[in-house]
């Protein structure tokens, strides 16, 4: 038995509908932009973006205001191109750092505005950076710092207690409670009565 042509229609329309919402979803979820958003570009240098990826979101005072449109390496530091949207002005003296959203979650810039008058252009560079925060090498530095403490902690407290025991030793060693000229009672072994 074969399907009618308005059956087949109805199929085809579902079809295409599902293409269509298919696409709409992985362009959503990839956060790729069909049309750029009207804006400008900037640049910034870190020591270490860990983690930092393009597409990701570029922030002022929790806003999102633009996104990373690159990652590059130039002269042994990151640098990265982060595309601000039209109308929003970052100062010459503005801080840009890299933070994380929660303790393991995405990372993302924030612009922190200076007391500069001076608004950066299109193509410009902003100048004072703070790099991304790495948990792991963190606790590398804590493990490493409280190992070479507690060594010399161990061999301190070791030396401690043995000056505690030769103090102890010292007290129980009193000294003879006769004075210059007074004479012993006994000598040579043998007893000897007063006169």
């Amino acid at each position: 038995m074969y399907a009618t042509r308005t059956t087949q229609f109805i199929v085809g329309i579902f079809a295409i509908l599902g293409i269509v919402a298919l696409g709409i979803l992985s362009i959503s979820l990839g956060k790729v932009a069909i049309l750029p958003v009207p804006g400008y570009t900037l640049y910034a240098d870190f020591d270490n973006i860990s983690g930092l990826k393009t597409a990701d979101k570029v922030q002022l005072a929790g806003v999102e205001i633009g996104k990373i449109t690159g990652i590059m390496l130039n002269k042994e530091r990151a640098r990265i191109a982060m595309r601000i949207n039209r109308g929003v002005e970052i100062d010459a003296d503005a801080i840009a750092a890299i933070k994380t959203s929660g303790i393991i979650g995405d990372k993302y810039v924030s612009i922190q505005l200076g007391p500069s008058d001076k608004i950066l252009k299109d193509g410009e560079l902003v100048r004072q950076t703070q790099s991304a925060f790495v948990l792991e090498d963190a606790i590398g530095q804590l493990i490493n710092s409280s190992g070479s403490g507690s060594s010399g902690s161990s061999s301190g407290n070791g030396g401690g207690d043995s000056d505690k025991s030769s103090d102890k030793n010292s007290k129980s060693a009193t000294p003879c409670p006769c004075s210059k000229d007074s004479k012993p009672e006994t000598q040579n072994g043998g007893s000897r009565t007063k006169k």
